[in-house]
């Protein structure tokens, strides 16, 4: 048996936030055991590439990223563990042919890592991808202390026509609500960002009823949890009592990401999503009548199969009417194995590129608009970091989520990451805003 004391552990998660989560997880397995892990995988012995595949461009980068993180071999490289979406799905096809790696995991195997490394050091390449594990396991948090995602569900039952999820993960499984409540109260201080495909199902496949209302309010009376950030809330699942959770508890930060995808009904319909463009608005506005100064934030696909510019031009005119706080939009991409890949209508790819454009265009000027409404006044931000090519402090306000909204730039005397400040805003572009703090005024 290799004795890994000795073995440097280095990570590269590829993918989404909720990849991230796994990615920790299996950091966890080797902190656990207390080996060394580095943040400069040029150090590392035993490199992790944790993967996504979920789109074909995904598929694609992480394929590069092995082969890359091959050429370390010629240094201290001795394992490449490929981890993930990529292996829980292709491992079939990858065994054979992706020959630089030499361990294979999937998505919730986390706990075989190392008897996978060793057994990897007495055999050569091995394939421990085990569709049956689903475990929360200790984790090593890769993000800045201050905040710190916490994945409550694995899998997808919506079966969006597009999308490779519930091949590659499974059907929606809600972890106990104890086990999370566990997890959670071992973060430290910080901003709790809940995630899943669907956090709005929480609980349906394990209570028999959702409770995600219930878990908030669980994870609220944790003294170390200082805010609660909503992600991935699925339009038709958005009841009254998540709206009164909300507005109501004091820690749910005033903001929502909802993945609508599209405005206009017969491509929703084609979509197999269960929303149509009049109950989207209708949900915009309750959501604004109760909770005034709610964020929204959003995704959508352009050029998914058969979608007329007439179509391209009702979604506009969307982006007008609800004014979202945030967007992202995305070109279709044809995915094997999706009901959408066998459409007749598929949209050519310069043409996909020219309508994310033209929605990246809209949204720019509601964005613009609402930013430049805060100019002049006071609004409160948490330091991210610092700016050192600007010599000035990275912030956020509630209205933006780690990693994918704007910033606020602000100068200050002095601000520590983590920490919550007043500022004055003196400018906006059509993503950012930038503001200085009183004292740095004087």
């Amino acid at each position: 048996m290799t004795n890994l004391d000795s073995k440097v552990f280095g990570m590269i998660s590829l993918g989404c936030d909720k990849n991230r989560v796994d990615a920790e997880r299996l950091l966890g397995e080797i902190r656990k055991k207390g080996y060394q892990i580095t943040d400069d995988i040029v150090e590392a012995n035993i490199l992790i590439v944790n993967t996504c595949a979920f789109l074909n461009e995904a598929r694609k980068e992480a394929i590069e990223t092995v082969i890359e993180c091959d050429g370390y071999r010629k240094g201290r490289l001795e394992k490449l563990v490929v981890s993930g979406c990529l292996p829980e799905k292709y491992v079939g096809e990858l065994f054979p042919t992706l020959t630089e790696a030499d361990i294979f995991l999937g998505t919730g195997d986390s706990e075989v890592l190392l008897e996978a490394i060793e057994r990897s050091y007495e055999d050569g390449r091995v394939n421990f991808v085990d569709k049956g594990h689903d475990r929360l396991g200790e984790r090593v948090i890769s993000t800045p202390l201050h905040y710190a995602y916490l994945k409550i569900a694995d899998g997808c039952n919506n079966f969006c026509t597009y999308c490779l999820i519930p091949k590659i993960r499974g059907k929606y499984r809600s972890y106990p609500m104890e086990n999370l409540i566990k997890e959670a109260s071992a973060l430290g201080d910080v901003e709790l960002v809940l995630v899943a495909q669907d956090t709005t199902r929480y609980g349906i496949d394990l209570y028999g009823e959702k409770k995600l209302v219930s878990l908030i309010r669980e994870l609220s009376l944790l003294e170390n949890i200082q805010r609660i950030r909503l992600l991935y809330c699925y339009p038709e699942e958005i009841d009254d009592a998540l709206i009164e959770e909300i507005k109501n508890n004091p820690k749910v930060v005033k903001y929502l990401d909802i993945p609508f995808q599209h405005s206009e009904d017969r491509v929703l319909k084609l979509m197999n999503r269960r929303g149509s463009r009049s109950e989207y608005l209708k949900l915009i506005r309750k959501l604004r009548e109760d909770i005034p100064d709610i964020a929204i934030r959003s995704t959508f696909i352009a050029g998914f199969p058969t979608e007329t510019e007439e179509e391209v031009e009702g979604l506009s005119s969307f982006l007008r009417e609800a004014k979202l706080t945030n967007c992202g939009f995305f070109a279709y991409s044809r995915e094997p194995e999706t009901a959408a890949y066998k459409l007749k209508g598929q949209i050519l790819s310069a043409e996909k590129k020219k309508r994310v454009k033209k929605l990246y265009s809209v949204q720019s000027e509601i964005s613009r608009e609402y930013l430049r409404g805060f100019i002049g006044k006071e609004i409160k931000v948490v330091c991210d970091g610092i700016d050192y090519k600007n010599k000035r402090f990275l912030g956020r306000a509630w209205f933006s989520a780690p990693e994918i909204d704007g910033k606020v730039y602000f100068f200050a005397r002095n601000a520590c990451q983590g920490e919550t400040y007043s500022v004055i805003v003196t400018d906006a572009d059509d993503y950012d805003l930038f503001a200085e703090t009183e004292d740095f005024r004087k």
